[in-house]
């Protein structure tokens, strides 16, 4: 072939692979995309990422939050394009099969699960599983007061059946539905007076990073094991970002201990979601050059 149809042709296909990347991005000019936030933190640390991911091909995103059952509700009615992030199977599975056909899994960013722990203080030879909080001398001890976080919450819907199915209630102890503020309001505040207390939680969360927390043994499986924290997108949201975003974004892993870590530098750092996802994508070049790859 003549030399120079050769550098023609090869010119000619960058062109349209650049224009071609170009319309996609034109057509995301219309609108930011929107990403969908359930309202915690480590929510929105994760949603962060993705963002700031997308911001480094020059693509603008919005987000909106609200409480698990309103966000899934909201992505059923494309008022978000994308979600960070639905655990699946088990805390948000039921909310995601009436639309599980309208959207793409993206990429799992960790494995989260959910649990009960006390204090490292409390002795384990006293409690180690859920079943010693009915020990006479450890209710005479334990907080009875089991402070949680919104009713829509895996870790709430399934703490509410830990305390019928073992019979805490008839003990005195009380599950109570509240802010992740108050959640964790009343686990330091406890600590800070070495009172035995019992927290419903899960991993990854910042209060690991701070305290000894020992999860307490659930044989009865109540708390449903390991989830997928996956990052969904519409399928009919997938045409407003180019191919190689779309591919950029199933690359994404994070693991559960960068996600403690960037919990933590939002509760406790005080940085803004954004501005701690910028921080942990800067100290940790190698891994955000996997997903740009």
């Amino acid at each position: 072939m003549n030399p120079n149809r050769r550098y023609f042709l090869a010119a000619s296909a960058g062109i349209l692979a650049a224009g071609a990347s170009g319309i996609a991005r034109a057509a995301l000019a219309g609108r930011k995309l929107v990403v969908g936030q359930i309202a915690l933190s480590f929510h929105a640390a994760s949603g962060s990422i993705a963002r700031q991911l997308l911001a480094l091909q020059g693509i603008e995103t919005e987000v909106k939050e609200a409480p698990h059952e309103k966000m899934f509700e909201m992505l059923g009615k494309g008022e978000v394009d994308m979600l960070a992030s639905a655990w699946l199977p088990g805390s948000h599975g039921g909310y995601l099969a009436p639309m599980v056909s309208e959207v793409e899994k993206l990429t799992v960013l960790y494995e989260p699960y959910t649990l009960w722990g006390v204090p490292d203080y409390v002795p384990a030879g006293e409690v180690s599983a859920v079943a010693d909080l009915k020990k006479p001398e450890v209710v005479a001890r334990m907080t009875k007061v089991i402070q949680g976080i919104g009713p829509g919450a895996g870790i709430s819907r399934f703490s509410r059946e830990i305390v019928k199915e073992y019979g805490l209630d008839t003990l005195g102890y009380e599950f109570r539905n509240g802010t992740q503020a108050d959640m964790e309001r009343a686990f330091e505040s406890a600590v800070a007076e070495k009172r035995w207390v019992v927290v419903p939680l899960w991993q990854p969360q910042h209060l690991h990073h701070t305290y000894k927390i020992r999860e307490l043994a659930e044989p009865k499986g109540l708390l449903r094991g390991k989830d997928q924290a996956t990052l969904l997108i519409r399928n009919d949201a997938r045409h407003l970002l180019p191919a190689d975003a779309l591919a950029s974004l199933r690359r994404v892993t994070l693991g559960n201990a960068a996600m403690t870590e960037l919990d933590y530098l939002i509760n406790v750092r005080k940085l803004s979601p954004m501005a701690a996802a910028a921080d942990w994508m800067k100290r940790n070049p190698a891994i955000v050059a996997r997903w740009r790859a």
